[in-house]
């Protein structure tokens, strides 16, 4: 089993649970970060783990040989987990700012895998559902069960043109789709596996001062059902299912170890979701969200007829993943929420 391992992003939602698991599991882990701050706040954050972490400043993934250093580990590395891929609307001035850090960052990394880091076995690449659904067609009879198999078919020009989101969703899909072709041409002495989950919810394992500073699924989930009122209409969003970030990080960890995930893709996804589910879990567990949270029609289903849904029986049969209930996520996701809300209210008193 691998026992070092280089990871990017560590210091991101979901980077900052694998990073836990690794350490959990007795691993020594390098994680790559922009800033020097990055690297503090990760120490900081796993201060009962520091002797297990080192880190290491790639101040920007899309210069040319960004990682040909940072790759070159003592002891060596045997395992890579690439996370690193900015997911926020914020500030963005063009949809290039998208599409290039997702696609140079990947390849700037596999490229100095193949030519730096001999003993590296495995890359294990996160990228996203983004890659996999066609949100032009969100509905359909009979439902659509996207898996593996089925690929986004946006095109360059309605990336690079389109609305932020279509640019975001296309930044996974280009980005992953280089990735396979870099396998496949270049044919490294690594192994890769992708793994594609759609939203992703949960508690977070990093630290945070303030609700501005959520990833964009838990910002959007704060968004639309704890900063609402009880008497706003039903959110919907064009991603039909979820993860929980725990059994995601777990996804990863599988994903290292099982040895037929090598050169695999992997949809992770925990089942179909709608936001009358999430509300009426919220609104029967945590009393205080009663006039915050949307009432919609309890017990139904705020999803469109013939809305589509994920596939898991790939990543359950191979890498044996069993995923929590919607339940157990909202509820995590939910303390946690509540918690920065307290947090930050007492710190501006």
């Amino acid at each position: 089993m691998a026992r070092r391992v280089f990871l990017t992003g560590g210091n991101g939602f979901i980077g900052s649970h694998i990073l836990a698991q690794l350490l959990d599991h007795g691993f020594s882990v390098c994680c790559a970060v922009r800033t020097p701050e990055k690297g503090e706040k990760i120490l900081r954050d796993f201060a009962a783990q520091q002797s297990q972490i080192a880190i290491t400043i790639v101040p920007d993934i899309v210069a040319p040989e960004a990682y040909h250093t940072a790759v070159q580990g003592t002891p060596p590395f045997d395992t890579v987990y690439h996370t690193a891929s900015p997911f926020t609307y914020q500030n963005v001035g063009s949809n290039l700012q998208f599409l290039e850090p997702a696609i140079k960052g990947t390849l700037n990394l596999l490229k100095a895998v193949k030519d730096n880091a001999p003993s590296v076995k495995r890359v294990i690449w996160t990228g996203s559902c983004a890659s996999v659904v066609d949100y032009d067609n969100l509905v359909s009879d009979p439902p659509k069960l996207y898996t593996e198999g089925d690929w986004n078919p946006v095109t360059w020009e309605e990336a690079v043109h389109g609305d932020p989101s279509k640019a975001y969703r296309a930044s996974k899909l280009f980005a992953e789709r280089e990735a396979w072709k870099f396998i496949k041409e270049e044919k490294p002495h690594y192994d890769l596996v992708t793994l594609c989950p759609p939203a992703t919810f949960g508690p977070l394992r990093h630290s945070i001062t303030s609700i501005r500073d959520l990833n964009e699924s838990n910002a959007r989930l704060w968004k639309l059902c704890f900063s609402s009122t009880k008497d706003a209409s039903m959110p919907y969003i064009p991603v039909h299912t979820y993860v929980d970030v725990r059994d995601l990080a777990n996804t990863q960890f599988r994903a290292m170890t099982v040895p037929e995930a090598g050169n695999q893709r992997f949809v992770v996804s925990a089942r179909q979701f709608s936001f009358q589910d999430i509300c009426d879990i919220l609104r029967s567990r945590f009393p205080e969200l009663g006039g915050r949270t949307p009432l919609g029609k309890p017990g139904t289903s705020s999803l469109p007829p013939g809305a589509y849904s994920v596939d898991n029986s790939k990543v359950k049969e191979l890498l044996g993943v069993e995923f929590r209930s919607l339940e157990e996520t909202i509820l995590g996701v939910a303390r946690c929420i509540l918690d920065i809300e307290r947090n930050e209210k007492e710190a501006h008193n």
